[in-house]
């Protein structure tokens, strides 16, 4: 079951601006938005992207510190698997 909000709702809670895309795919993201959301040059926002719709996020922590032990771990297995002198081989071919 889907849940809707209607438009006067929503701008009661929300802040609602309009933006244009540039030529580039770029979007500007206003001064008193970022401000309230303390969003600083050189952050990286989450995009999630559902149906038409696009939604901008300010992580509280970024998700790719989530996952640093699995790539630290998958990036040593890797280098195992592919440091393999029996493969060397391949490089002169």
């Amino acid at each position: 079951m889907e849940t809707y909000l209607s438009k006067k709702i929503l701008t009661n809670y929300m802040k609602v601006r309009t933006v244009k895309v540039s030529d580039k795919g770029q979007i500007s993201i206003p001064v008193d938005i970022r401000e309230l959301t303390g969003i600083e040059i050189g952050d990286e926002l989450l995009m999630l992207q559902e149906g038409n719709k696009i939604f901008l996020e300010k992580p509280e922590v970024l998700l790719k510190d989530d996952f640093k032990d699995l790539l630290k771990h998958s990036e040593k297995v890797a280098k195992k698997l592919w440091s393999n002198k029996k493969d060397d081989i391949w490089d002169t071919v």
